[in-house]
């Protein structure tokens, strides 16, 4: 186990090479003089979302078109209203699927783009929330005082000290108290020091005058532990590693840097969901209403969110929101110089293209193939007549005409044996019509 990696299916595998590369960020920040945390999650979100900028557009590109068919779609739809027999159903899905083709798009539309962006976003979410598994220049700040920790108390019982109503007395705790309770069970001792480090990591101002307090053999290795981290958590004066509402919980003008987060990643995703193109729709649609109310309740949740989450999970919301606005304005000049009759009319001829190769495809399927053909010559068995039933090869009925035209031209006198030899010969290759003739 080191700390709490992910591993999840994909998002796993994902925010572990997001992980070296901002790992390789951070350490070139600290060879200029400016090892930040902060100015690592900048760079690295700028990184990320240039380089799913071609998948972007790509979903602007189906939007648009969306926008182009949905009249169409809405008249079919109003067209089935209230049928639900088979041939209605089957009958509104054709005709959809015709529209779909008619603009070249997939019916599946973005799904690929956005199961290439949400394993993305999810693991750089891992990623940002638990630094110091990623980053171990940041993991190593926390020692020696781990070490010390484990030296005097082995099963972290400190950590998880609870006050007189059986609260925890360390803000972090109740999220890792199961974690630490399996590795000291398990006795490894790499293990019970990365939850340490998990919890420690969590720790707000309060956090560590309380663990100093407790402690007091702790005081000049907590000194240096929280000296090294505030050098890299400290951006613009905040420490990201702190939550706005501890900020704010501290009173004075710390009240308004606290409100500001938040604010701020509200007013960046309103903005970014306003920039982005919306999908034309009946009054009535009941799935362009839920949008709407999706649209307002974004910014609110997010300013929920980055008001009890550390500031480090603001400032990727933030700059997140920022970076996709910046984006979303030339992809809208882009997407807007675009000739829509001329995409509609490429992505018709391309959708007609690939319908020919699937009837090709078919055709090619059903034909029957030589090994089929050399066998059609057997005869099946209980066949009455003991006729040839099964089709042959051109080829094969020539060689027999032939054959047949050699024989005719043979005498033989009637009675003869030779004469016998010849009927019982066609009746056993040709049939009894081929023996009668």
């Amino acid at each position: 186990m080191l700390l709490t990696k992910s591993t999840t299916f994909i998002i796993g595998p994902v925010a572990e090479l997001i992980g070296y590369i901002m790992n390789g960020i951070f350490y070139i920040l600290g060879k200029i003089g400016l090892p930040n945390i902060g100015l690592s999650i900048i760079i690295m979100t700028i990184l990320i979302y240039m380089a799913m900028l071609p998948l972007t557009i790509r979903q602007q590109k189906f939007s648009k078109l969306q926008r182009k068919m949905q009249p169409e779609i809405n008249r079919i739809q109003k067209k089935y209203k209230g049928r639900t027999d088979n041939d209605a159903v089957t009958a509104q899905q054709e005709e959809i699927r015709q529209v779909y083709d008619k603009y070249g798009v997939s019916t599946t539309g973005s799904c690929l783009q956005l199961l290439i962006q949400m394993p993305i976003l999810f693991a750089l979410y891992r990623v940002f929330y638990n630094i110091p598994a990623y980053l171990p220049l940041v993991k190593d700040a926390f020692f020696p005082l781990v070490d010390k920790i484990y030296e005097i108390d082995p099963s972290g019982s400190i950590l998880l000290s609870q006050d007189a109503d059986g609260k925890y007395l360390f803000s972090s705790v109740s999220s890792f108290a199961k974690q630490l309770t399996n590795a000291v069970e398990a006795g490894v001792d790499t293990n019970i020091k990365n939850s340490f480090i998990d919890i420690l990591n969590k720790f707000q101002r309060t956090d560590w005058a309380t663990l100093s307090e407790k402690a007091s053999s702790l005081s000049e290795n907590i000194t240096t532990t929280t000296a090294k981290l505030n050098q890299y958590n400290n951006f613009l004066g905040i420490n990201i590693a702190e939550s706005p509402s501890s900020m704010f919980a501290r009173g004075g003008f710390m009240i308004v840097i606290a409100l500001v987060i938040p604010l701020l990643a509200a007013f960046t995703q309103w903005l970014n969901v306003k920039l982005m193109p919306q999908a034309a729709s009946d009054a009535n649609d009941q799935a362009a209403s839920t949008m709407k109310t999706m649209n307002v309740m974004m910014p609110v949740m997010s300013a929920v969110f980055c008001f009890s989450l550390p500031s480090g999970m603001g400032l990727y919301w933030i700059l997140g929101a920022v970076v996709r606005s910046i984006q979303q304005v030339f992809i809208n000049k882009h997407i807007d110089k675009m000739d829509i009759d001329e995409m509609v009319e490429k992505n018709s001829e391309k959708a007609k293209a690939k319908a020919e190769k699937r009837k090709e495809k078919a055709k090619e399927k059903s034909a029957p193939s030589s090994s089929e053909i050399a066998g059609a010559t057997r005869r099946v068995a209980g066949n009455q007549n003991n006729r040839l039933i099964t089709r042959l090869s051109q080829a094969e009925e020539e060689r027999i005409e032939e054959m047949n035209r050699n024989r005719k031209q043979k005498k033989y006198k009637e009675d003869s044996m030779s004469y016998k030899a010849d009927l019982v010969r066609r009746f056993n290759e040709y049939g009894r019509d081929s023996a009668e003739q």
